[in-house]
């Protein structure tokens, strides 16, 4: 008798349910735009491939006139590629690889998207690709050469007149831009980065939510 009155319960409890809630399917296209702060920092010294990362969604996405990724969302990955090459060889790199978005409430979907975008600036930018790229060389590069190579001016002139300023500004040059290129250059981005991705198809969201009148 109590297994049936227990069993009577829990069909009531469940109908009630369903009548209550409802399920509801939200379609994002292509190209729909989800922006995003990073909550750790990733740099190239420091990140490695596979490393885990997250952000926080700082924008609701709304379709139709519904919410349907909500401001606190999170996006959860990993680091697809960290790199920082010499100089001579290339600006360094960080890439990721977005796999989830999950709902304050819970709810977790595979997520299809790519970087597009940062407010990291000072010469760093996002490739066709959706990788991150550090800066190039900037003034204090230039700045860098142009000392190595007045130094060298002052020493040869010092040492053989006007052809040795000649002389020592060449070796002073080429010394520097050496040890230029051989220098490695990090890229980063702090903790606090603001971050636009975007959906490289569509993403269909399953969700259940109360009926209109209840």
């Amino acid at each position: 008798m109590k297994k049936t009155i227990s069993l009577a319960s829990f069909i009531l409890t469940a109908s009630m349910l369903t009548a209550t809630c409802a399920w509801s399917q939200a379609a994002l296209p292509t190209g729909t735009a989800v922006k995003m702060k990073l909550e750790a920092t990733l740099a190239t010294f420091s990140s490695k491939t596979g490393d885990p990362f997250s952000a926080r969604v700082t924008e609701p996405v709304v379709i139709d006139g519904k919410t349907v990724v909500p401001i606190g969302a999170t996006v959860e990955g990993r680091v697809s590629r960290s790199s920082e090459p010499r100089r001579v060889a290339g600006r360094p790199t960080i890439a990721i690889f977005p796999e989830n978005l999950v709902l304050p409430n819970g709810d977790k979907f595979t997520l299809n998207a790519s970087l597009v975008d940062t407010n990291a600036g000072h010469g760093t930018d996002v490739n066709s690709e959706g990788q991150f790229k550090g800066a190039g060389h900037d003034n204090r590069d230039l700045t860098e050469i142009g000392i190595g190579t007045g130094g060298g001016m002052l020493i040869g002139g010092l040492a053989g007149g006007g052809k040795g300023f000649l002389i020592g500004g060449a070796i002073g040059a080429t010394v520097t831009v050496a040890h230029w290129l051989g220098k490695h250059r990090s890229a980063m981005l702090p903790a606090g980065t603001e971050m636009v991705m975007e959906l490289n198809r569509p993403m269909t969201m399953t969700m259940a939510g109360p009926v209109a009148g209840q």
